[in-house]
């Protein structure tokens, strides 16, 4: 059966509810009945009592007929539902007023009188002798001759004429009273029950449509701090909005992983296409200079052969150095590269540095300038991948800084850490280049700036040790890379990504 939850829950409550509403008034009504028939019993606890007291209904010579058809007579006048019964010491019917053939036992069972004259709590339902099953209210009184007990005087309160009485009128009211009863309650109940569960439910629908209209491509969208703090506090024991936020939280997550996932297959992409636009320049370079010393080499003058090949190593060195890299990039982004954490001088790794550039800057006409506090502590870090981050900032500086300009590597101690800033004069980044600065290459005046697999590589080394660099704003300068080094070990180890 194709039914939606509120649905189902209002069938099961509607179920539930009529099987509640029907016990109950068979409750009721019994619990009526059973009030009646105390009521009954106590009002005529004493009439056995009287009617023995005051009437002689045996003697010496036994039971006397004509006392008790006159009894019988004057009771049924006065009262048509009451039936009386002489009983001897072992309950056996001796005597009794009733149409022939009508009284069905021909002896009553005395526990119940016994209780009832020891005074126990009613109602207390003794036989009828004018059925086999049924069970009624009595009063009963020991009968006494001559000061010794002849048996007992046996009244049913409640007998045939009662009985018809209720079958022909009161019982088909009662009933018909307690149907309409069943059906307004249940009717009143099914109506609050649909509104509640309506109202329940509300959120679950709301969520279901939520869940079904789902789109993993949408823009995330963040609650501000005051309102998803008022939702919190207002709905925090709501399991229901507790799984909406629940939801709601997943959806902007997965839309954020998704965006992140297709933004990295989109850097991907450029990344390949870059790296092919940049082996293929090279490589055509080189295949020209090597195509015309194997065509021309008995024309060319040894001048230019060097010269021809010359630039052919050229190109080969961009080529391997393209390889080279875009391997070190694959090794660190897939984990294969684990730093191995020294202690080591910053101070004396940058100078280093410095005179591997030496040259380079001379001819460019640029100068090295360091900027170092006094006093620099060792750093503890992996010395050889600390080495490619500063050689990969200090070759992209001096690529982009023009001629008597300069580049400056700074060193400042901040707490536990050093914080080293690389900087030079050239024309920087502009702002709409700086998002996902680290994660693919860049253009600077509609040339692509060399060194977006470097700048790459510089950051995946900084991850692998738990830090990470940042471009300043700095006015008056050209691009400003920061970033920073523990100087102790326990600070170290606890910037270390763990496995």
């Amino acid at each position: 059966m194709n039914m939606t939850l509120t649905q189902r829950l209002s069938v099961v409550f509607a179920f539930l509810l009529l099987i509640c509403c029907g016990t109950s008034v068979l409750l009721q009504v019994r619990s009526n009945k059973m009030h009646e028939l105390e009521v009954v019993q106590g009002l005529s606890r004493e009439l056995a009592q009287h009617i023995a007291r005051d009437t002689q209904l045996m003697d010496a010579n036994g039971l006397k007929p004509d006392a008790v058809r006159e009894l019988f007579s004057q009771l049924m006048l006065v009262n048509p539902s009451v039936e009386v019964y002489l009983l001897d010491g072992d309950g056996k019917i001796v005597g009794d007023a009733a149409p022939k053939d009508r009284v069905l036992r021909d002896r009553v069972d005395l526990a119940p009188v016994r209780r009832l004259l020891a005074g126990d709590p009613l109602p207390i339902l003794g036989d009828d002798p004018r059925s086999m099953e049924a069970r009624k209210v009595f009063s009963a009184a020991p009968l006494m001759v001559m000061g010794r007990p002849a048996g007992f005087l046996y009244v049913v309160l409640l007998g045939e004429a009662h009985d018809r009485f209720a079958e022909r009128g009161a019982t088909s009211e009662a009933l018909s009273t307690a149907l309409w009863s069943i059906g307004l309650i249940a009717l009143l109940c099914l109506l609050a029950g649909l509104a509640a569960f309506g109202w329940i439910t509300r959120p679950l629908r709301r969520l279901t449509d939520l869940v079904s209209h789902f789109d993993v491509n949408a823009v995330p969208v963040t609650l501000p701090a005051a309102a998803a703090a008022a939702e919190h506090r207002g709905k925090g024991h709501d399991e229901i909005a507790v799984l909406d936020a629940t939801f709601k939280q997943m959806q902007n997550r997965l839309s954020e992983q998704w965006q992140t996932l297709t933004r990295q297959s989109q850097d991907r992409r450029e990344l390949v296409a870059n790296i092919s636009h940049d082996l293929r320049t090279p490589l055509a370079s080189l295949h020209g200079y090597l195509e015309v010393l194997s065509v021309k080499d008995a024309s060319l003058s040894v001048e230019e052969r060097r010269r021809y090949l010359g630039i052919a190593l050229d190109q080969s060195r961009k080529v391997g150095g393209l390889a080279q890299s875009l391997l070190e990039l694959v090794r660190l982004e897939h984990g294969f590269v684990v730093p191995v954490v020294e202690r080591f001088s910053l101070t004396d790794l940058v100078q280093d540095i410095f005179q591997k550039f030496e040259l380079s800057a001379e001819a460019k006409a640029v100068t090295l300038m360091p900027n170092f506090a006094p006093s620099i502590p060792g750093v503890h870090a992996d010395l050889g991948l600390i080495e490619r981050v500063l050689t990969n900032l200090l070759d992209n500086a001096l690529r982009h800084t023009p001629a008597e300009g300069e580049v400056k590597v700074s060193l400042l101690p901040k707490g536990c850490f050093i914080e080293v800033t690389v900087s030079d004069s050239g024309p920087g980044i502009a702002a709409e280049l700086r998002e996902g600065l680290f994660l693919r290459p860049f253009n600077i005046g509609g040339a692509r700036r060399d060194g977006g697999l470097g700048l790459r590589i510089v950051h995946q080394i900084l991850q692998l040790h738990g830090h990470r660099i940042e471009l300043m704003d700095v006015p008056g300068q050209g691009a400003t890379f920061r970033f920073a080094l523990p100087i102790d070990q326990q600070t170290a180890e606890r910037m270390l990504p763990k496995d």
